[in-house]
């Protein structure tokens, strides 16, 4: 099984992260702002998936959702834009 950590930007530009093992289904509950949606989601008109990673444990996605959640925003906003120019270039 596989494990994903992933960051949300907002309609109000801030950014959520988060970790699941399933991050189709997860999107879908955020957009549909279910009751298994992270409530700080449910505050914001849209959201909008701007990066993931992918792990093999739970363990390791866990440790580095940790990790992200204490970076400043200017980091995750560089882990962002460098995770888009690399996409471009595929």
């Amino acid at each position: 099984m596989s494990y994903f950590v992933y960051i949300l930007r907002t309609s109000s530009n801030t950014l959520y992260i988060g970790q699941t093992n399933n991050l189709e289904n997860r999107l879908k509950e955020h957009q549909n702002k279910s009751s298994k949606s992270a409530k700080y989601i449910r505050y914001f008109k849209s959201s909008k998936l701007v990066f993931s990673e992918k792990y093999s444990t739970r363990k390791e996605a866990m440790q580095r959702e940790i990790q992200l959640k204490k970076w400043s925003r200017a980091k995750k906003d560089a882990l962002i834009m460098g995770n888009k120019l690399r996409s471009k270039k595929l």
